[in-house]
């Protein structure tokens, strides 16, 4: 098989294309951007292209299909001269979905813990030695690739809401027609896209239709939202709820209670206990035992920039998080202000999607930081001028988080200015963002306010 990517640099796309190398397909593809680390690992398997921008000559009849990035426009010139040849194109969840054809599906949606609940069902399938193949958002630790294509029965896939491709408006999990589908909660994201509250809730409903017959579909029981969908939702398959799991903290370890039985994990927070609780519900539809899944959490060390340790200290931790939308933020600072009760927590979060610059969604953020003992919000001034949005002001921000002591800043230099100088002895720091913070080196910043503490 030929396939050729156009927008190849994707992190999807540069990891599905890894995987089609190494099942035996012919692969080439285009960008006009590239970063790391796509390019590294492109260059790696002999993937990289010559030079970036987009070459129509690329395109050839003896091509098998061509798979289309998000990244990638309507008129790109090489998907023009793919539709005037009448090549077949895929969005990569049409492709993934082509490639399982003859699986058992297994999709993972929700507004927020999407990566972790994939990334937990991964973990728990390779240490009981099962053979799977797999679509996560993250690089993760004993695995090459985000991607995972082979003979294998079982494919485990995180299903992303947001759309397939710019010639397919359809939201990349509505594709994959799963057996056994995880809705972890519903909160208002991707504004820009879904421009309410009701056309993204809607989203939701239309996947649990996609879910084949005798499948079943796992919620999270305490999201209300999602119960209210559940609850008037016809299709005619099984949905099961799931909940917190009996658990207890003891020196800022958290153990999950079984049979009697302790589970110390490495992770830690409410919302990490759901995301295990829908793992172990999706690990017992794959015939793996309760204790068996337990005892495979208590050595998951979470997926990349959710809830990472960069460093610490006898006094302080400091963690980054790919928290960015108002769910995702209140739930990772409650986690670890529930984690360390006695310290306190320096919270920043940088505004960076567009659904968090747009300011009709900006109040949605009202109360999310309430638990943090000091609170920042950083925009990076750049980022609007990129994202051709209207600044606004400090007022703008403080009104919409509800929280007068708010600090803002735009500025790299005053974030990391301010973080050095902070007191931090009995006192945790988290850093959340999808973005770079203007491209502050966060392992060098650690080690200067570690650095303080003398401990």
């Amino acid at each position: 098989m030929r396939v050729h990517f156009i927008a190849i640099g994707g992190s999807a796309m540069h990891n599905l294309a890894m995987a089609l190398y190494n099942k035996g397909f012919q692969v080439t593809g285009s960008d006009d951007v590239l970063f790391e680390p796509s390019i590294s690992r492109l260059s790696r398997y002999g993937l990289l292209p010559e030079k970036t921008g987009w070459y129509p000559e690329k395109i050839t009849n003896d091509l098998d299909a061509v798979i289309l990035g998000m990244h990638a426009r309507a008129d790109n010139p090489e998907l023009l001269k793919a539709q005037e040849l009448g090549i077949k194109i895929y969005s990569y969840p049409e492709y993934i979905y082509e490639q399982s054809k003859n699986k058992l599906r297994v999709v993972v949606g929700g507004s927020h813990g999407k990566t972790t609940i994939t990334s937990m069902i991964l973990h728990a399938l390779q240490q009981a030695g099962q053979d799977f193949d797999y679509l996560v958002g993250a690089q993760l630790a004993g695995f090459d690739t985000m991607v995972k294509l082979s003979d294998a029965p079982v494919i485990v896939i995180e299903g992303d809401e947001y759309l397939s491709s710019a010639i397919d408006r359809r939201p990349k999990f509505h594709l994959y027609q799963g057996h056994i589908g995880v809705i972890s909660g519903i909160a208002w994201d991707h504004i820009n896209v879904f421009p309410t509250f009701e056309s993204y809730t809607a989203q939701f409903e239309l996947f649990i239709q996609t879910i084949q017959p005798d499948g079943i579909v796992f919620y999270a029981q305490n999201d209300v939202v999602l119960q209210q969908l559940i609850a008037r939702n016809e299709t005619p398959i099984r949905k099961e709820p799931y909940k917190l799991p009996e658990y207890e903290i003891n020196n800022g370890i958290t153990s999950i209670i079984s049979d009697n039985k302790q589970y110390p994990l490495q992770v830690f927070g409410e919302h990490n206990l759901l995301n295990i609780e829908a793992a172990h519900a999706v690990c017992s539809q794959l015939n793996i035992s309760t204790h068996d899944f337990y005892n495979s959490m208590s050595s998951f060390k979470g997926a990349a920039r959710r809830l990472e340790l960069l460093g610490k200290s006898s006094v302080t931790n400091i963690y980054k998080d790919f928290a960015h939308s108002p769910s995702k933020l209140k739930a990772t600072i409650e986690a670890v202000k529930s984690q360390f009760p006695e310290r306190k927590l320096i919270a920043c979060i940088e505004l960076h999607t567009f659904s968090s610059l747009d300011k009709k969604f900006l109040n949605e953020y009202a109360g999310s930081m309430d638990e943090a003992s000091k609170a920042v919000v950083f925009i990076d001034a750049k980022t609007f001028e990129q994202k051709q949005l209207t600044p606004y002001s400090e007022d703008d921000v403080k009104q919409a988080f509800a929280r007068a002591d708010l600090i803002f800043l735009n500025n790299s230099l005053a974030l990391t200015s301010l973080l050095e100088q902070e007191s931090v002895d009995n006192a945790n720091v988290l850093l959340m963002s999808s973005g770079n913070f203007g491209g502050i080196d966060l392992n060098n910043l650690t080690q200067k306010i570690l650095n303080k503490t003398g401990f």
